[in-house]
């Protein structure tokens, strides 16, 4: 039996290759006292943390590696890193999806804006006579743009409720496409949605603007 004492407790960390797996009971271990004569190769691997105030931590990479050959002639220093680099290191992979995500979503949010642009725009074109009508008649600005919109409008909110459905429904297999979040999590939710908001809007505006700007007399002249 192996009589050890505990020193202290540490918060549960993930490492480098498992970050989506769970989180392994793990014990710190301080070096064993080795002999100056000692071969290197009876020291095993070891992580030392170094805390600096200088803006470059790397500028004491060649200072360390002196100090620590120093100390002990069978400490040799194979890699030194900061501590930013180490803990961005094991989210490549989750930024690099991100980043794919994000590229292909903001693609796909374009292509249906100049989609709804086109819509709308046609729409105007063929009910211009319709407007020019309700102007003449003494229709106010903003029933003109509900006139516009309402049918698109419609759609949009239509849409977005059955993606909001289908996500909700398929929330147990898109999980573990998310890291850190969930699936269900409200700002989560609010983001892609003030997002599709933002761009229904923009895409409306110049259809909006060109069924304003009619003019009635030569719209009821034709």
């Amino acid at each position: 039996m192996v009589h050890v004492r505990v020193v202290g407790l540490v918060h549960d960390a993930r490492s480098r290759d498992r970050m989506r797996r769970p989180i392994l009971p793990t014990v710190y271990v301080p070096f064993q006292a080795v002999d100056a004569g000692a071969a290197p190769q009876a020291i095993g691997r070891g992580t030392f943390a170094v805390r600096t105030s200088i803006a470059d931590p790397l500028a004491l990479a060649s200072l360390l590696r002196q100090e620590v050959s120093r100390t002990r002639a069978a400490f040799r220093v194979s890699n030194i890193r900061t501590q930013t680099a180490i803990d961005q290191a094991p989210l490549a992979r989750e930024r690099l999806l991100s980043m794919l995500a994000l590229f292909f979503s903001g693609v796909a949010l374009v292509l249906a804006g100049i989609g709804l642009y086109g819509v709308l725009d046609y729409t105007v074109l063929q009910r211009r006579r319709e407007i020019g009508i309700r102007m003449a008649l003494g229709a106010q600005r903003a029933d003109i743009v509900r006139t516009v919109t309402l049918g698109v409008s419609a759609m949009v909110v239509v849409g977005a409720l059955a993606g909001l459905a289908l996500g909700m429904a398929t929330t147990r297999y898109i999980e573990a496409l998310f890291y850190g979040v969930k699936a269900t999590d409200p700002a989560m939710l609010a983001g892609p949605a003030s997002t599709l908001l933002i761009g229904v809007l923009v895409a409306s505006l110049p259809p909006v603007i060109r069924a304003m700007r009619l003019n009635p007399v030569t719209t009821l002249r034709e």
